[in-house]
């Protein structure tokens, strides 16, 4: 069978401090492929929509898959599948992806029969049975499977993360991947899940808590045949095992494999493993994501952060002492006055530290969607990207946007801009040299994305689709909001198909 799978564009975020390689995409494209299917991939991200139509003219797919990690993009998906659709009659189109799974059933309602399906949960496991099923028939008995019939089996849920292979050999343009200076940079998954329930995020819920490791051998032949000099480790939170962390090492150092690393993990599994980033700091960790969230306890606590504003000031100073660079993530709650932004921008500004800013938004699959006490302002799918205000803002909202972008400022003060391109000369240069232009680029681009002009407007857009309203659940069993459950018994028929 012809397989073309698309991933949607760029967010605003992704405008200016990284563009990273769909992973999960090339693994659902490893495993179709495995399973004898021919398939191609297009990135809208890096490739524009006449490339998208180009091939599906010459390359006619009997089936088009659509990944959705992101809500904000759900509306150009729906739009996508009914164009396709009308050029390509017969066509089978799903979607799949971490956050269309929280909204399966309202999604194909929307759709309006241009998406035949949806498959909830891990998509690697689940893409050799549906498309055989296309074929065969019985689309509606694949586990993981959501149609206009309701939700099929429970979803499977890959035992081992070894395989499939990410299929990097069908991503065109990979040049154009990277995150901050790490020009080019790919993507590799060492462990998958979170154990932890911080009450803003999606990853628990989604793997039901669950968490699981590649093989040490496994991890190192894949970082081996990546041709990038840099890598993104795209676990959730790093080297929670500090064995894991070491054994891969180990492979690594054996291997003499030579990369430079990003990655993302939390404070206090630094300051209980501070051995093994500096293991991997020799190996070429250049930088660290670090949730922190808050600067004080009541914001922490809020978030279900579990750590301390002490032990998160003194992982800072643990990473410094690695010569390891921070970037920093705090969360900007719509409540947040004045006086509460100047405070946390003389944070910022006094930490060496980059830091970068999110908007607290309640998405589907968190507990704090079902808990929300204030009501959604929107519910516009492309407005839940992070950078906008989606609750209620204590400031006008064209203030809370001043302000926001003032505070979002301090990066480009002292990370972006003229300034910095004196102080990164050696590493634009080297880029430069290479053909690599995407961080000198990002360098000056921050006042024509973060524009509170702009966000404002975002909001009086033309709204087709928008998000099923938050119902409330008794969240005192959390295993009430997972997609993926062990041992779970096959899922039952939708809410709809029931009516």
């Amino acid at each position: 069978m012809r397989v073309l799978l698309v991933h949607p564009s760029a967010l605003m975020y992704s405008e200016i401090f990284l563009r990273l390689e769909p992973l999960g995409l090339e693994r659902v494209a490893g495993a179709a492929r495995e399973a004898g299917h021919e398939v191609r991939v297009v990135d809208l991200q890096v490739l524009s929509l006449d490339s998208l139509w180009a091939e599906v003219r010459s390359f006619r797919p009997e089936a088009l898959g659509i990944s959705l990690n992101y809500l904000a993009n759900i509306p150009e998906a729906i739009d996508l599948a009914a164009e396709v659709k009308q050029a390509v009659p017969g066509c089978f189109v799903f979607l799949g992806g971490h956050s269309v799974s929280f909204v399966a059933e309202e999604v194909l309602e929307q759709a309006e029969g241009a998406v035949d399906a949806v498959v909830r949960g891990e998509g690697e496991p689940a893409i050799a049975p549906l498309l055989e099923a296309v074929r065969g028939g019985g689309v509606q008995d694949v586990p993981g499977i959501v149609t206009t019939a309701g939700r099929g089996p429970a979803p499977l849920m890959l035992h081992s993360i070894d395989e499939p292979l990410p299929a990097r050999d069908l991503m065109r343009s990979r040049r154009r991947y990277f995150i901050g200076e790490l020009d080019p940079c790919a993507s590799i998954e060492f462990t998958r899940g979170c154990p932890w329930d911080c009450s803003f995020c999606s990853a628990w819920t989604f793997y039901g808590r669950s968490y699981r490791k590649a093989s040490p051998e496994a991890a190192a032949d894949d970082l081996q045949n990546i041709r990038e000099p840099n890598v993104f480790i795209v676990d959730d939170v790093a080297f929670i095992r500090p064995e894991h962390g070491n054994a891969i090492a180990a492979e690594v150092e054996r291997r003499r494999i030579r990369k430079s690393y990003y990655l993302e993990t939390r404070s206090d599994v630094l300051l209980r493993h501070p051995e093994v980033f500096e293991r991997w700091a020799r190996l070429g960790l250049e930088y660290m994501f670090l949730g922190m969230e808050a600067i004080d306890a009541e914001g922490l606590e809020l978030y279900r952060k579990r750590v301390s504003p002490d032990e998160n000031l003194r992982a800072l100073q643990v990473a410094r002492r690695l010569g390891i660079k921070v970037a920093i993530n705090l969360i900007v709650d719509p409540a947040w006055d004045e006086e509460r932004f100047r405070v946390v921008r003389e944070f910022a500004m006094a930490v060496p530290e980059i830091v970068h800013f999110t908007v607290m938004t309640p998405y589907p699959g968190t507990e704090i969607w079902h808990t929300e006490s204030r009501r959604l302002t929107t519910r516009d799918y492309r407005l839940f990207d992070i950078q906008h205000a989606v609750v209620p803002t204590t400031l006008p909202l064209e203030r809370f946007y001043e302000e926001l972008v003032r505070t979002q400022a301090v990066i480009n003060r002292k990370h972006l801009g003229l300034r910095t391109a004196f102080g990164a000369a050696r590493v634009l240069g080297r880029n430069l040299l290479h053909g690599q232009t995407n961080f000198a680029r990002m360098l000056w681009k921050f006042n024509q994305v973060y524009n509170p002009r702009r966000q404002f407007a975002d909001h009086s857009m033309p709204v087709r689709y928008e998000l099923p309203l938050p119902q409330r659940l008794d969240v005192g069993d959390r295993r009430r909001l997972y997609v993926h459950t062990r041992g779970a018994s096959p899922g039952a028929p939708s809410r709809r198909a029931t009516e």
